[in-house]
């Protein structure tokens, strides 16, 4: 799949003209009223669980913060941040951060073939602020440590080995991997207003004992060309991971990341952005900004974790906004996929599919509270388009 810029005029929502005014590269566009549905048509009215969904799909609470997880003698954590899901047998395995600091570290929760949970245990303790991660071909689960100097933790989902600190791939405020089985690198994104994006090649592909933590150079412009410069002292000491290197560019605050089919795209908090690499090309540009979208009708704010469905859809979670997963198909239309309503004090976090597709977990931080404590951790099922 080759995603185009769809803000040089390409569909947002049913159409790029229906949010009207003027899009990048000068495309103007008459202004009609609200955005259109998308491919799964408009959201209904909140559910029980207080989530609006279009038709056709249903939620359920899967785990609660501290609360036992249903049918075990775990406790879920505090602040549910990113996760990811894998294959377990015929079932399958949701593991979860917690953005607590100090305490941090991951818990998972266990499902049978027929989605019914079968047990949760604790994968990581001890560790600080684990904001997002990502997982790898191998089927380890990388937690990152949202704190300055912070350590990638390599985990393994099913609790049994212990997990090890990856200091090779470098000390910084981590927030999101994405790991590249054909280039044998993992992307990271740096959660600082002028952080950096990142790749970490290893010596040896499926361990990340040793390697070469590289910096995306590239100009001040919104696209281009990039390429990849080591970085001299991945520990961060004396000097910080982003100012190692001369011409390093910038993003306002990275946070999901995501790779498919030779392209990696992540997301930018502090300026509302989603960014798209062609690794094939070496070339950078803007796949979304909402600034960009004039009439005060951007479909998608607050910018968060991202992950991909099997479609090719990128469904992005938003912090704060209309507390929203948005996705963006591969002809580039931008719509809400799910509400979830009385939770303003919240984000949306951790979004990810169960291996065959049907299901989608996700996580309100903090829930109705507003608190770390009040986290609370979902699945949605239904005909999600393959």
């Amino acid at each position: 799949m080759k995603r185009r810029n769809f803000l040089r005029g390409a569909a947002l929502g049913t159409s790029a003209a229906a949010f009207g005014g003027t899009l990048m590269r000068g495309a103007a566009y008459a202004a009609p009223a609200q955005p259109g549905p998308g491919p799964y048509g408009a959201l209904g009215s909140a559910d029980a669980n207080g989530i609006q969904l279009p038709s056709g799909f249903s939620s359920r609470v899967i785990a609660r913060s501290g609360q036992k997880v249903a049918g075990t003698s775990y406790t879920w954590h505090n602040a549910p941040d990113g996760g990811a899901c894998f294959a377990d047998g015929s079932g399958w395995i949701y593991v979860s951060n917690s953005e607590i600091n100090p305490g941090g570290g991951v818990g998972a929760v266990r499902f049978g073939s027929s989605g019914a949970i079968t047990g949760a245990h604790r994968v990581l303790s001890g560790t600080r602020q684990n904001c997002a991660g990502g997982r790898t071909p191998w089927n380890t689960w990388l937690s990152c440590e949202e704190v300055s100097l912070g350590y990638v933790w390599e985990t393994d989902p099913w609790g049994v080995n212990a997990a090890i600190r990856r200091d090779a791939m470098g000390r910084f405020k981590h927030e999101a991997a994405a790991a590249d089985p054909v280039r044998h690198a993992i992307y990271l994104t740096e959660d600082e207003p002028d952080g950096c994006f990142y790749r970490f090649v290893p010596t040896n592909w499926g361990t990340l004992s040793t390697g070469t933590l590289q910096v995306l150079q590239a100009g001040t412009a919104t696209s281009g060309s990039f390429s990849w410069v080591t970085v001299p002292d991945p520990d961060g000491s004396p000097t910080v991971t982003r100012d190692q290197v001369s011409g390093a560019k910038r993003f306002n605050g990275g946070e999901g990341c995501h790779y498919a089919n030779d392209t990696v795209w992540f997301t930018t908090k502090g300026d509302n952005r989603l960014w798209q690499l062609d690794l094939t090309n070496n070339t950078y540009e803007l796949a979304y900004d909402d600034s960009l979208v004039t009439g005060g009708n951007a479909p998608l704010t607050g910018v968060d974790n991202v992950t991909g469905s099997s479609s090719g859809d990128l469904f992005i979670a938003e912090d704060g906004g209309n507390m929203e997963i948005c996705l963006i198909t591969p002809d580039d239309v931008v719509a809400p996929f799910l509400r979830i309503t009385g939770q303003s004090g919240s984000e949306i976090t951790g979004p990810a599919f169960s291996p065959d597709g049907s299901r989608l977990y996700f996580s309100s931080q903090r829930g109705t509270t507003g608190s770390s404590s009040g986290g609370i951790t979902y699945e949605v099922a239904g005909p999600f388009r393959s």
